[in-house]
């Protein structure tokens, strides 16, 4: 099982790092593109680069199912992992959609209304309802076990696809940031889940992260592509359905306090401010004087840049990941 696991993890990054140049080079073409904020000169840089980590998930995936089904003769578990494929293409759609809408001046995605975002994404949670994804019972540190029955598909697995897909969409803008971040929680979920007996949402855990390391060398600064709504949802939709799956909800809420944080951020200043800043003497300086975003922590006052920005962040996720080891 472990050399299925190991092709399925190539298979999502080879594909990936295969496809990538040439969405760059479609996505430029159809005039997909934004600004750059963070560089002199704002270039124009392609968005949307969640259409070939899909690709890459998807593959991965399928091919995992083609061994159990046709060599180890088995449908454990698999209709667990159709269900998650089509959660992912339908949250990646509405991410696409979202990234279609680009103001005029290219400055940024104007995107979806903000009540439109949750109705829409709500739409990915309906394969996971469907097949009563997950278990009922939820353990709730010192106050032992709780069986919720039919709340759990009917409420809380779209409340868990909703709440993970926006959140994960607001703590973005720099480049190889929403790419790090997810490397690094749904990393560290990945081996806790695989720890705790659920091998399925390890290997979701484990391929996404396959492609996101293959993304993330043309995402990372320089960026030569831009994440966009279509991978930002994607990986909320992927930390959802790890958590529902696996049935690790806890651990997955420890590694997003980070986006809890951030979503208290955005709400002091109405969902208005944004996170990236602008390109000031190769630093990166803050659009507001006060604090309405993770980030604005380490650029207010222009000293640090992009790079260092994104490690600060990626540390502060590292730190909260670390959690469901002590925890």
């Amino acid at each position: 099982m472990k050399f299925v696991l190991l092709l399925s993890l190539f298979i999502s990054f080879f594909l990936v790092w295969f496809l990538t140049p040439w969405f760059i080079r479609y996505l430029t073409r159809i005039g997909l593109v934004v600004k750059d904020q963070h560089k002199e000169g704002k270039p124009l840089v392609p968005i949307s680069g969640g259409l070939p980590v899909l690709a890459g998930i998807f593959f991965g995936v399928m091919f995992a199912i083609f061994v159990q089904t046709f060599y180890y003769h088995s449908t454990d578990r698999l209709i667990d992992l159709l269900a998650f494929t089509s959660s992912l293409f339908a949250i990646t759609l509405v991410g696409f959609f979202d990234d279609l809408l680009i103001r005029k001046d290219k400055e940024e995605s104007s995107g979806l209304k903000q009540w439109q975002k949750p109705l829409l994404t709500a739409i990915a949670a309906v394969p996971l309802m469907v097949i009563n994804a997950g278990e009922t019972i939820i353990g709730i540190p010192f106050f032992g076990s709780l069986d919720v029955g039919l709340l759990y598909a009917l409420v809380l697995i779209p409340i868990g696809v909703i709440g993970a897909s926006n959140m994960v969409n607001m703590l973005a803008g720099y480049n190889g940031l929403e790419t790090g971040l997810g490397i690094i929680y749904l990393g560290n979920l990945s081996v806790y889940a695989y720890v705790n007996g659920s091998e399925v949402a390890a290997l979701i855990g484990a391929i996404t992260c396959a492609a996101l390391f293959a993304f993330l060398f043309f995402n990372r600064s320089p960026a030569k592509i831009f994440p966009g709504d279509s991978l930002t949802y994607l990986l909320g939709a992927v930390l959802a359905s790890m958590a529902i799956i696996g049935n690790i909800e806890i651990a997955a809420l420890l590694v997003s306090i980070p986006f809890f944080i951030e979503f208290f951020l955005k709400l002091r200043g109405r969902f208005k401010k944004q996170s990236y800043g602008m390109y000031y003497h190769g630093k990166v300086k803050s659009l507001d004087d006060k604090i309405y975003s993770i980030p604005h922590f380490f650029t207010i006052e222009g000293k640090f840049t992009e790079k260092q920005v994104v490690l600060f962040v990626y540390f502060i996720e590292i730190l909260f990941s670390g959690l469901i080891w002590l925890l």
